[in-house]
């Protein structure tokens, strides 16, 4: 069993996801997380980018889904993510994504509506 995990944690981004008009008028941040298993065994050895993932580029993907791209439900901005990450050629192996809406049209007081989806290669 895999132990090698690479996180980004609190990615902030401004998108336009929402089932409400003005969600998808005005936006908001979106807080982001990813928690990536791979196996980092190699680049420990080597010491060479190559050899695992390079999490520079696993945040352009996320950023480019998140402000170019408008989902109603943050389910499916997260199954996106996921697959991104998996089909972005490098080691991961599994990935789960958290990302954290604060301005929920819920009439109570809270911090944020959180969504957390994990996806692995092959299933």
């Amino acid at each position: 069993m895999m132990s090698d995990r690479i996180l980004l944690q609190n990615m902030v981004f401004y998108g336009y996801h929402g089932v409400h008009e003005h969600e998808q008028e005005h936006g908001q941040r979106f807080y982001i997380d990813l928690e990536m298993e791979a196996d980092l065994g190699l680049a420990g050895k080597t010491d060479n980018l190559v050899d695992t993932v390079d999490y520079t580029l696993i945040y352009r993907i996320v950023k480019d889904i998140v402000e170019t791209r408008r989902f109603r439900l943050l389910e499916t901005l997260a199954d996106h993510i996921a697959t991104a990450v998996l089909n972005a050629g490098s080691l991961v192996s599994a990935v789960t994504v958290r990302v954290r809406k604060p301005a929920v049209p819920i009439p109570g007081s809270l911090d944020y509506v959180q969504i957390e989806v994990t996806r692995r290669l092959g299933t």
